[in-house]
């Protein structure tokens, strides 16, 4: 017999896998019969026929199911025959079940079950038993899960068929359309048959009736929640190949058999079922109006959280997990879905049950550095729940103490907030928590992990009230001993908890966040240990996955022109490079070159984006400004040139605080005339699309109606990073999106991607000797005594008064002042903030404790504020007085495609060097500084004074002389412009053969072709007046 490579042998295949049998041949209501599920996985091959079309139920099953697990309920529903369709009490019971089923959704009714009178309760699902509870076990056993091979699905005459449907328990999970790559079908004909064929009016095709549904091949997987037609989205359902999209090649079958052999075994698809899919509702704050989304887990979600509860239930608490996830990749979900979990995982058991059976954690912190998001991870976190009063919401001090005593599982807080209450739960005493920390970066360095060591881990302090400082028990303690345990208290206190684990979520890992939780791999042949991610799904998988938009694909520099001129006969010195920064900034911040840049944001947005239909006409701008001040400027600019362009758009303004601008104090809410908090839901919504930010919106805001950015801050490493994928985030209707950068360019953009393109690996650990050898050379500089450094740490330890401190910092301040130069001055300072710094970190990850260290960080930590910084003249004062800006110009560059090298990123480790000596000011005169910096930013014509004459003396007139625009300018004003450009267009041909360098700026700048066009016109406007006047 010969291999069938059809569609059909995919299909055989897998029904025979799952069922053991091909499923071709199912009688019809044979389900009341034993399953005979040898060779299968345990799926039982159900039949088309016992399919209920009007109601999308397969009925012999469900009723099998009813008989066998509530046979006393299923009396009380009176139904005379089972297969007679027209028996009253069954169809009456059909259709409420079926009823609760399109409200509710598959997933709750299968949760938990309905009601219907006169029967009562019936549960559709036996969910999985808790260990040891045979009865529960016995019912789980009798779920049953059915695959129907061709399913009839449609009431209507033309009866068509999907190639399998998933059922449990009679009641709908999944479809499936299989096509077969040999007879030149893929998956994305099967989307598109679901697309075109499949249509949501079908009762099993409407919202909820179905928990996902499947397009297959033989290469990938594809998933999609809710039916809509042409508007579908289906998303990748893939392991990922090489950090990117796809499957990895399968030597034991077909690259999607994981999709049957490991995501839909009875098994697998229970735990999916209880722990994952949802249907979440949303409120429209502005509208009231309640929306409804379904949600069923990707690939990479699956696969992190189970990978996480497996190395929970073998290690039990105390492991850290760095878990690197792309921006966009839904993280909220992951770590709502981890945190759920995480409240009931148990040890395994050990050897003779050790430890078996026992919860490892006794509470779950979430820690979430995104206000934004603080809501959205506790609604999605409580739509999972299934007991009340699990879930609580720190938001002020006392709340996590008493959440913590009422026994509530999961606490979610913010950075922002935990500092306030880490002193409420310092009684919690042996307790184990898991500390799920979202946006990681390196929020757990130093300081944030000692508090939460303080607070959450077994201190000293009773040892200390009890005088069990090595003395008896009877006796005062020794005071030796009491600095001793309190110096330990502290160095434990830094310490990573050895009763929590901790799961940091992030998308772009720094130094520190990957040797603090990432996984130490082994010694490498140089004797360097690199640490990796427990977890990891890339930027590269994400955006060939469509999961999110590749920021970079349509990035476009922006340059700048200007020339400055002096306006004083003298000629002072000046630092060249403090001067040319301040110049930067005067030139980029002046009232003109804002208002050109503004105009050429919203001419683009106008042009390139709402033209264009982008995101079905939905599309978002966001301005990102290197300040409050720049953020104002640009407000005010772009909301005059909207109000000039007739826009009906509005921009809103977005920063922190109260601030000064032109003598007046302003505010988010004075400037945009709402609320700050409604800023989020306000850009949703006509007329607002403009966004302009001053360091606000950067970072964990997701608004998939963003689509173009225009960046006027330098950005770079992380920050370029963080920024840029605000607009990453996907949308059914969002094929690209826009950078038009004014500051930066593709160098230093590439670079800073790079690094989070794939996976991220630190290239070595810190290396500790580095402390010592630091400690050595400020032990060098003799600013302390071996004898300061030891009496200072016992006075701050013994809580003694301010003064007694003092007393000694102001001693070595006035060595540091009478022994140092001003360059030993600045050495000496900036390695004592990296001792600080760099102690503060090794402390909470290395194994032992350094009592010497941590004294001596005692000392510096309170010193480095005592230290008179160099006294520092700025001799580039006054420049800005003495110039002024002659002209300003900007020019869009061709638009590109940053393409990032395909390889793992390494980074280096925490940098362990100080700067050494102060740097050397370099003088120059005025004219040198100016003329140096127009040359590196100059104009684009070493002749300028001649162009200008050009375009007012030979191309005005001759514009002017035009026939059809005088035309227009005279009788029909509202088309003049239009005219203009076009007679401007005939002139500037005749400039080919004599003046080349202007025309090719005139075509290929569009900076300067509407530079010139708006002063020809307004010459000839001119000359108009002039003529009338004469006239």
């Amino acid at each position: 017999m010969s291999t069938d490579t059809s569609e059909k042998g995919l299909e055989s295949l897998i029904v025979r896998h799952m069922t053991g049998t091909d499923g071709l041949a199912v009688a019809p209501g044979t389900a009341t019969e034993p399953p005979a599920r040898y060779g299968g996985s345990g799926y039982i091959a159900g039949s088309p026929q016992d399919y209920d079309r009007a109601h999308a139920l397969d009925v012999a099953q469900l009723f099998t199911f009813l008989r066998a697990t509530q046979p006393e309920a299923f009396k009380k529903l009176a139904i005379v025959d089972v297969n007679d369709a027209k028996d009253i009490n069954r169809l009456k019971f059909l259709a409420r079940l079926s009823n609760e089923v399109g409200k509710r959704g598959v997933v709750d009714v299968l949760r938990r079950g309905i009601e219907h009178h006169p029967a009562g309760h019936f549960d559709l699902f036996c969910g999985t038993p808790s260990e040891g509870n045979a009865k529960a076990a016995a019912l789980h056993a009798l779920n049953r899960f059915s695959l129907t091979r061709q399913l009839a699905y449609s009431a209507d005459e033309t009866r068509r068929a999907l190639d399998l449907g998933l059922f449990i328990n009679g009641l709908p999970v999944a479809t499936f359309e299989l096509k077969n790559s040999l007879t030149k079908q893929t998956v994305l004909d099967a989307v598109e048959q679901y697309k075109r064929d499949r249509s949501p009016r079908e009762r099993l095709f409407e919202f909820g009736r179905c928990a996902v549904h499947f397009a297959v091949d033989d290469a990938e997987v594809r998933m999609c929640t809710q039916l809509d037609g042409k508007a579908s989205w289906f998303l990748p359902f893939n392991k990922g190949h090489d950090d990117g999209a796809g499957n990895p090649p399968n030597p034991q079958g077909l690259k999607t058999d994981y999709l049957w052999k490991e995501v839909l075994t009875p098994a697998g698809l229970t735990d999916i079922l209880e722990n994952y899919a949802q249907v979440v509702e949303f409120r429209d704050p502005k509208s009231g109006k309640k929306k409804r989304v379904q949600i069923f887990p990707r690939y990479h979600q699956l696969g992190v959280v189970r990978l996480a509860l497996a190395d929970v239930r073998a290690h039990g608490a105390g492991r850290r997990y760095l878990i690197q996830h792309s921006a966009g990749s839904g993280k909220s979900n992951s770590i709502a879905w981890l945190a759920h979990q995480l409240i009931g995982v148990r040890r395994l058991a050990g050897e003779g049950g050790k430890e078996g059976g026992k919860e490892v954690f006794d509470s779950v912190i979430v820690i979430t550095d995104r206000r934004i998001l603080d809501d959205q991870i506790q609604r999605t976190i409580k739509q999972f729940m299934q007991v009340g009063a699990t879930v609580g919401h720190a938001e002020r001090s006392g709340d996590l103490r008493r959440f913590i005593e009422q026994g509530k599982k999961i606490i979610v807080t913010t950075v922002q907030k935990f500092p306030w209450i880490l002193d409420e739960i310092g009684a919690v005493g042996d307790k184990c928590f898991a500390i799920v920390i979202d946006e990681a970066h390196s929020s757990q360095g130093g300081k944030t992990s000692r508090a939460m060591g303080q607070a959450l881990g077994k201190v000293l302090q009773a040892d200390l009230d009890a005088g069990q400082g090595g003395g008896e028990p009877d006796q005062p303690p020794d005071p030796e001993d009491l600095i001793n345990a309190a110096l330990e208290a502290r160095m434990v206190a830094r310490k990573m908890l050895a009763n929590a684990s901790y799961f940091a979520f992030t998308a772009t890992p720094k130094h520190k966040t990957l040797e603090m939780f990432g996984q130490a791999l082994p010694p490498d042949a140089e004797g360097k240990v690199k640490h990796r991610p427990f977890h990891h799904y890339s930027m590269k998988q994400a955006v060939q996955e469509g999961f999110i938009l590749d920021v970079l694909a349509h990035y476009t520099p922006v340059d700048s022109w200007y020339k400055l001129i002096k306006k004083t006969d003298d000629d002072p010195e000046f630092d060249t490079k403090k001067a040319k920064k301040k110049l930067r900034r005067y030139v980029e911040g002046h009232e003109h070159a804002i208002g050109l840049k503004a105009e050429i944001m919203v001419d683009h947005f106008h042009e390139q984006v709402l033209a264009a239909g982008k995101i079905g006409g939905q599309a978002r701008a966001m301005v990102v400004a290197s300040g409050i001040e720049r953020a104002v400027q640009y407000f005010r600019a772009i909301r005059a040139y909207l109000k000039e362009r007739k826009s009906p758009y509005l921009a809103i303004v977005a920063f922190s605080g109260e601030h000064e601008f032109d003598g007046a104090k302003v505010s988010e809410a004075t400037l945009n005339g709402f609320a700050s908090k409604d800023i989020a839901d306000r850009i949703q919504s006509d007329p607002y699309r403009f966004l302009i930010c001053a360091d606000k919106f950067q970072t964990g805001y997701d608004e998939p109606l963003l689509h173009t950015m225009y960046v006027d801050k330098p950005l770079a490493g992380i920050k370029a990073v963080q920024t840029l994928s605000r607009l990453n985030r996907a949308h059914p209707q969002k094929h690209d999106c826009f950078v038009l950068d004014f500051q930066n360019n593709s160098e230093t953009i590439t670079h800073a991607f790079q690094d989070y393109f794939r996976s991220t690996l630190l290239a070595e650990e810190t290396d500790p000797n580095k402390l010592h050898d630091l400690k050595t050379r400020l032990d060098d500089a003799q600013v302390y005594t071996p004898e300061q450094v030891q009496r200072f740490s016992e006075l701050f330890l013994a809580g003694a008064e301010r003064d007694q401190l003092d007393a000694i910092l102001d001693a070595c301040v006035a060595v540091y002042r009478a022994r140092l130069d001003e360059d030993q001055q600045v050495d000496f300072k900036g390695k004592a903030k990296v001792f600080c710094r760099t102690y503060d970190f090794l402390a909470s990850v290395l194994p032992t404790t350094q009592p010497a260290w941590e004294r001596l960080s005692i000392l510096l930590n309170l010193l480095v504020a005592k230290l008179p910084a160099p006294q520092e003249e700025d001799l580039a004062k006054g420049i800005l007085e003495a110039i002024d800006m002659d002209s300003y110009r900007v020019e869009k560059r061709a638009a590109m495609k940053i393409a990032l090298a395909d390889e793992d990123a390494e980074i280096a480790p925490p940098p362990t060097d100080a700067a050494g000596r102060k740097p050397e000011a370099q003088l120059d005169r005025l004219s040198n500084i100016l003329k140096a910096f127009n040359d590196h930013f100059g104009t684009l014509f070493t002749d300028a004074d001649r162009v200008a004459r050009r375009i007012r003396d030979d191309i005005a007139p001759k514009v002017a002389a035009d026939q059809a625009y005088q035309n227009a300018r005279d009788n029909t004003p509202h088309t003049a412009r239009m005219a203009h450009d076009q007679a401007l267009g005939k002139v500037m041909q005749i400039l080919l053969k004599d003046d080349t360098q202007v025309y090719k700026q005139f075509v290929e700048n569009e900076s300067f072709r509407r530079f010139v066009g708006d002063m020809v016109f307004a010459l000839t406007q001119e000359q108009r007046g002039d003529g009338l006047r004469a006239g």
